[in-house]
């Protein structure tokens, strides 16, 4: 049978678990890549609403850079990584950075 101090000590360590870090992955701004073509990829990769992929575009488009999700590590740089795969399949130099948000 645990004692009333096993089971607090039990709860204060569960209170400790951490989430795991988020990180945000960005879009940045050129002359090159088409307004047409990052809506796509918001709707596409990211499961953006035409509403929503619009203004993150327009967004990016005015800010020079926009956070378009925040995920954890690894879904973060797998969307990273593909969306710059399907910019360069399309001739776009869309940069795509992966940063920790804060």
């Amino acid at each position: 049978m645990m004692t009333d101090t096993a089971v607090k000590t039990l709860t204060k360590e569960k209170i400790k678990v951490q989430e795991p870090s988020k990180y945000d992955v960005i879009f940045l701004n050129d002359e090159v890549t088409t307004f047409q073509f990052v809506v796509k990829v918001l709707k596409q990769i990211f499961g953006k609403t035409d509403d929503q992929a619009i203004a993150l575009t327009k967004q990016i488009h005015d800010n020079g850079k926009g956070i378009v999700g925040t995920y954890l590590y690894e879904i973060a740089e797998q969307k990273g990584i593909e969306t710059t795969m399907v910019a360069r399949e399309e001739g776009y130099p869309l940069q795509v950075k992966v940063q920790k948000h804060v």
